[in-house]
């Protein structure tokens, strides 16, 4: 079993499989070279962006992403005003400082390569990383995928043989599950809510207190960056000129009358869910929920319902634990990336997640939370991936304040019925899975299709 601390993950923007997963595999990378004796003969180092990785890379931030790791910088720990200072200064000088003290010619101009002819056989997002010594025999030569939300598997791992699944990894759990349905038999046979069932096996992982300190800690990181998006202004990086809306929504919201959930519900959630992702798209700090373009829905959610009470650091937790299970769920039996699955997989399982979180707060059963959580990804089937330009910003910010609302009503849908909804949540996982399969690649992270291409031809 995976943790939901797995699914959420503290880094930056602006995309988890672009820009977080890569930070870790360069990372790994020199971690490697160090750990086999062989980093004081290095002299040289390439890096290979393949297939998604190359298409929308440089949008994507995805050189700077590479030229981070190979500082051995950790997403989850690195400053993003520091980080930017190093990469400047790595793409002025050409040179790439080792940790052994040593310097060696890096020009990330030229040894980042961009491999656009290059398709992967095993996952979209390939990075191929080589190390030469003086005279140019490789040290190293290791290929990595970043499979979404800030995960990454070598080819061994992706090639494993289906038989191998059956194996233990990690730290046996108490309520083990594969699936929703296995899930829901654990909570109806113990009485446990859905969140108290994925407590338990976090329990097994760590202790209760340090499980609740880096839920906190993942709680804050989300409010910061609403805090910060809803105050900074002016252009985001790229090249298409958006402009920051989300201080201007929230200063009107600010300076109105006191707020009308029926008039002004949707403003209040779509002004949270676009701060994060403004913040994204410039690259600050983040939490993968499970992905940076889906990185807004959750803590809008979070932020309009499950604060400023007297209980609200339970209530924040409770989601979490319930969102992340959910995430765990189509992790394990699909994808969350838009590499795979299309944007069905970042803003579709962001919203599915979300709307069992809050449904589990607003006090449902684990049916009903699993029926919200059904409702929220139906709604999203065939969400295609086409960012305008590479970058993380058209369509996917509205796209993130879109699905908040999403969210918050199929929570409130699934709190109408007991009874499990005609369509299973199981059933809805592998329909995504499905449909992103058959989905064309031009319409999974590469910029070859949809409004990626219609709306600079207009």
């Amino acid at each position: 079993m995976l943790s939901v601390l797995d699914i959420f993950r503290v880094g930056i923007g602006p995309s988890s499989s672009h820009t977080v997963g890569p930070i870790r595999i360069g990372n790994r990378f020199m971690a490697h070279l160090a750990n086999s004796g062989k980093l004081s003969r290095v002299d040289r180092i390439v890096a290979e962006l393949q297939g998604s990785l190359a298409l929308t890379g440089a949008g994507h931030a995805t050189p700077k992403a590479v030229v981070l790791g190979l500082l051995n910088m950790e997403p989850e720990t690195l400053d993003p005003e520091e980080a930017d200072r190093l990469v400047a200064q790595a793409y002025e000088e050409k040179t790439l400082p080792l940790t052994d003290g040593r310097f060696i010619k890096f020009d990330p101009e030229t040894d980042i390569r961009f491999a656009y002819d290059v398709m992967p056989d095993l996952h979209p997002n390939g990075l191929r990383i080589c190390a030469y010594d003086k005279t140019q025999e490789i040290l190293a030569d290791e290929t990595w995928y970043s499979t979404g939300g800030g995960f990454i598997a070598t080819r061994k791992q992706l090639e494993r043989p289906v038989e191998d699944d059956i194996l233990p990894v990690g730290d046996p759990v108490p309520f083990e599950f594969g699936s929703a349905a296995q899930l829901l038999d654990h909570c109806h046979g113990n009485r446990l809510s859905i969140d108290a069932v994925i407590l338990a096996n976090e329990d097994a992982k760590r202790s209760r207190a340090a499980t609740e300190a880096s839920l906190d800690r993942i709680a804050s990181v989300m409010m910061a960056c609403v805090d910060r998006g809803l105050t900074r202004k002016g252009e985001l990086p790229g090249g298409l000129k958006v402009r920051r809306r989300a201080p201007d929504i929230w200063q009107k919201l600010q300076d109105g009358p006191p707020s009308n959930e029926r008039e002004q519900l949707f403003d209040w959630l779509n002004v949270y869910a676009m701060a994060v992702n403004e913040e994204n798209a410039a690259g600050g700090q983040v939490v993968t929920a499970p992905t940076n373009g889906a990185a807004g829905i959750i803590p809008a959610v979070i932020r309009h319902y499950c604060t400023d009470t007297e209980d609200s650091v339970e209530r924040v937790r409770k989601f979490l634990l319930t969102a992340g299970g959910i995430g765990l769920l189509y992790k394990q039996r699909a994808s969350i990336s838009g590499a795979e699955m299309g944007c069905q997989g970042e803003v579709g399982v962001a919203c599915s997640m979300a709307a069992g979180g809050l449904a589990a707060v607003w006090g449902g059963t684990a049916q009903q939370v699993a029926n919200a959580a059904e409702i929220g990804m139906e709604h999203n089937l065939g969400l295609t991936c086409d960012p305008v330009g590479g970058l993380v910003q058209i369509p996917c910010i509205e796209r993130n304040a879109i699905g908040a609302v999403k969210a918050a009503n199929a929570a409130r849908l699934a709190l109408h019925s007991l009874e499990q909804t005609k369509v299973s949540l199981d059933q809805v996982i592998e329909t995504m899975r499905q449909t992103g399969l058959d989905m064309s690649s031009k319409y999974k992270e590469t910029s070859q299709g949809g409004l990626a291409v219609n709306v600079i031809e207009c």
